[in-house]
């Protein structure tokens, strides 16, 4: 098969879909493309991946990697996220879209399959809010989400009228240990987890009771390769299906983390450009399409997410304050 390219890999999700890429096809089939310069990094067993520098919203540059590298596959993960994408709506437009129009332009040209990551971004306040369909009202009012709105279009547009099979999920608030919080309005929950272990105390740009949709990191890589292995027969929707695992709100989570740290304790400090964007968003999603389709099944919800993400963070501070 071609190899993997992967965009955007130094970001929270390219971070460990890129791991997870390599030890399942293998270290010589996965390209780590970001914008930023990174060196070969080892990973156990002393296995390389194959790094290269890449500016998405340039063409030739795409064109000329993908061809370079035999690429088969791109997993399309560079972009701006919501409340960065809001300081630079110009380059939030020209990072999100030209970038993706780029990557469809080379997949089109050398019939690579792509993966691209929509968000619950995508919806907006006219949207039902509460257990969302996967075919709603798209209205967002954020330039984040008018991009990620457009995004799926395109993605449709050039699966049926070029045939590229381009596949994608709207995917909700994501947590990791792995990578630090992006800039992102659901973002919250990590600066939590890191603010809890390091201090005891959070003081959060939500409003207490900001519900959003939630999923752990390790579920939204499973269900990425899931997508991308499944039978396209049985893709309704092709791209941006919602996906899921909890719904949570900041008083909720700290609440769990509680169960774990004695004494944290947490103050709200609300952003309002943040706190505007969230009460834009689904409360909750509906992800039967997904169950249906291709056998989405996340395997935490926030009681195993809160244990597993307090113990391997920890650990990494611990060897972080170690080193």
């Amino acid at each position: 098969m071609g190899r993997i390219l992967v965009t955007g890999a130094m970001g929270q999700i390219g971070s460990e879909l890129v791991p997870a890429l390599r030890e399942r096809y293998g270290s010589d089939h996965v390209v780590a493309s970001d914008v930023r310069i990174a060196p070969y990094r080892l990973s156990a067993g002393d296995i390389r991946y194959i790094p290269e520098h890449l500016d998405c919203t340039q063409a030739p540059q795409v064109l000329e990697v993908v061809r370079r590298h035999e690429i088969g596959t791109i997993y399309h993960l560079a972009a701006l996220l919501s409340a960065v994408a809001e300081e630079k709506p110009h380059a939030a437009w020209s990072i999100n879209m030209d970038g993706l129009y780029n990557i469809l332009e080379a997949a089109r040209q050398y019939r690579c399959q792509v993966f691209f990551p929509s968000s619950i971004g995508a919806f907006g306040p006219s949207t039902p809010h509460e257990h969302t369909p996967q075919t709603a009202v798209q209205r967002p009012t954020t330039i984040y989400g008018v991009t990620k709105v457009a995004g799926e279009l395109l993605c449709d547009y050039y699966a049926g009228r070029f045939g590229v099979d381009v596949r994608g999920l709207r995917l909700p608030g994501l947590i990791s240990y792995v990578a630090p919080p992006g800039g992102g309005t659901t973002d919250y929950a990590v600066e939590m987890f890191h603010q809890a272990l390091r201090y005891k105390q959070y003081s959060c740009f939500l409003k207490a009771d900001a519900r959003l949709p939630m999923m752990y990191m390790p579920d939204a890589i499973r269900a990425v390769i899931a997508l991308m292995e499944a039978d396209s027969a049985r893709l309704r929707y092709r791209n941006a299906y919602n996906v899921a695992a909890m719904s949570v709100t900041p008083a909720e989570l700290a609440a769990e983390i509680r169960t774990h740290i004695a004494g944290f304790t947490i103050d709200y400090r609300i952003d309002p450009v943040r706190q505007s964007i969230a009460e834009s968003w689904p409360h909750s999603l509906d992800t039967s399409a997904a169950r249906d389709d291709w056998g989405f099944a996340p395997q935490f919800d926030l009681d195993a997410m809160t244990t597993d993400m307090l113990s391997r963070l920890s650990a990494k501070i611990s060897a972080t304050q170690a080193d």
